[in-house]
C-alpha cells in the first residue's frame, strides 16, 4: 500500500473515493477512525492509500479532484 494523498476535507475524500471505486480502484482510509479517539478538535489528516500497482491510475483520478492536494512522487514510485 502506498499513499495517495492525505487531507483534512471530508468532502474531497469522499468525492475521490467514490471516483476511484468508479474506476475499479481499491482504496483505504486511514486515520478515518482517529478524530473520535481526540473529541477536543484534534486535527489528524486521513490518508488514501492504493496498492503500488494502481497509484499512477488512482493519481490520473485524483488530478481531475484535486491537483494541488497530490504529494510529488518520490523517486523511487516513477514508474
Amino acid at each position: 500500500m502506498v499513499e495517495l494523498l492525505r487531507s483534512g476535507d471530508p468532502v474531497l475524500i469522499s468525492a475521490l473515493k467514490a471516483a476511484l471505486a468508479e474506476a475499479r480502484i481499491q482504496v483505504f482510509e486511514f486515520d478515518g477512525l482517529i478524530d473520535a479517539l481526540y473529541p477536543g478538535g484534534v486535527f489528524i489528516p486521513r490518508r488514501l492509500m492504493v496498492h503500488e500497482d494502481d497509484l499512477a491510475d488512482a493519481r490520473d483520478v485524483a488530478a481531475e479532484f484535486c491537483p494541488e492536494e497530490l504529494p510529488p512522487l518520490a523517486d523511487n514510485a516513477r514508474g
